[in-house]
């Protein structure tokens, strides 16, 4: 990222750079500003996995969960999904559509469902990216009373909250506008059953 060129990139960003489409990625400034100043942004971090996530009262927020390629497959990131479920507090996160040109796309799906996240399909979520090409990305929910079909107007909710307080925090500084404006990238639509 040219943006980045006058700064030391943390490690934890390369990991993230090294794996996460580009249009998922916050600019690097903006994750060290959540990471050291903003009260709901946690991460966690070894040499096996890499997680950035929000702890709001009621709910978590995964902004990013990584496990090391040399190791995925072999349980590191249960453990770090039952870590974050064992709080009993509903989950959500985003992820992209899946791709069969994208074998990760795929997988980390998989992967979400083993975990109990059902897709909140009535909830539309389109970003832009830095180019200004739009792009989707599905809400995955998580509860802790094992529903198995994700409540949107829950999932809306907190990704509100999600967009004001991780996404757009002091975004202006650093994309010069908010990138996640909820009442522009967020909509709930009826679901039909």
């Amino acid at each position: 990222m040219s943006e980045s060129a006058t700064m030391t990139l943390p490690n934890y960003f390369k990991r993230l750079n090294d794996y996460f489409p580009e249009q998922e990625l916050k600019h690097p400034e903006q994750l060290e500003d959540l990471v050291k100043h903003a009260s709901v942004y946690k991460k966690l971090e070894d040499e096996q996995f890499l997680i950035l996530y929000a702890e709001f009262p009621n709910f978590l927020f995964v902004d990013y969960l990584l496990v090391s390629s040399k190791i995925r497959g072999k349980g590191i990131g249960t453990k770090v999904m039952k870590r974050l479920q064992s709080q009993g507090k509903p989950i959500v996160l985003e992820v992209e559509p899946e791709d069969p040109a994208e074998p990760d796309s795929i997988k980390r799906r998989k992967f979400y469902s083993r975990h109990g996240f059902h897709e909140a399909n009535g909830v539309i979520y389109r970003r832009k990216d830095p180019k200004g090409n739009p792009f989707d990305m599905d809400i995955l929910l998580w509860t802790p009373d094992g529903k198995t079909e994700a409540d949107d107007e829950s999932a809306y909710e907190m990704m509100t909250q999600v967009c004001e307080h991780v996404h757009n925090f002091h975004a202006k500084e650093y994309y010069g506008k908010m990138p996640a404006d909820p009442n522009k990238v967020l909509s709930l639509e009826t679901v039909a059953n």
